[in-house]
């Protein structure tokens, strides 16, 4: 016989908080309907009721009629479907469960790097304190160096000499 089911094992609340907002009315459709279901389920006995065979025999005039029905109704045996996808779920789960250890690890690697770059931001001098030479020193890379790489004006790559237009870089290369 199978296992009687006395309440809903799903931790609903849990389950709303993964949920994004846009979904939240079709979780709510699929709560009414499991509910539904539950309470359908619980409304019955757990087991069919018993026939009274002895009523029967005293009213069906045909002889060997119920207890021929009787026969048939205690024999038969209505198989429970055994169960032969939970392995294959678990295997399934295992492989999901090692992705997102994977995608944790390496956000929390991200998370490490980026909470970096912002203390090295926040122990730089704000931007409105900054002298020219402060700057130079923050960004080496991005600074006007007139002495080592003099720039003309208006100072932006378009005006240099050195400069090529990637537009025309690309269609040169096809």
């Amino acid at each position: 016989m199978a296992k009687r089911i006395a309440q809903s094992s799903i931790n609903w609340a849990a389950l709303a908080e993964r949920v994004p907002a846009e979904q939240k009315g079709h979780l709510a459709a699929f709560k009414v309907k499991s509910d539904g279901y539950l309470r359908r389920v619980l409304a019955n006995p757990p087991e069919p009721p018993k026939i009274n065979w002895n009523l029967y025999k005293q009213t069906v005039p045909i002889p060997g009629m119920v207890e021929n029905f009787q026969k048939q109704y205690e024999a038969l045996k209505i198989p429970y479907p055994a169960d032969t996808m939970t392995a294959q779920v678990e295997a399934q789960w295992q492989q999901i469960k090692k992705a997102i250890d994977a995608f944790v690890q390496e956000s929390n690697t991200n998370i490490a790097s980026y909470q970096k770059q912002i203390d090295e931001i926040k122990a730089m001098l704000p931007y409105d304190q900054m002298t020219m030479e402060d700057y130079r020193d923050a960004y080496p890379d991005q600074a006007l160096d007139p002495i080592n790489r003099p720039t003309f004006w208006p100072h932006n790559p378009e005006e240099q000499l050195d400069y090529v237009d990637p537009e025309k870089k690309a269609h040169a290369a096809h």
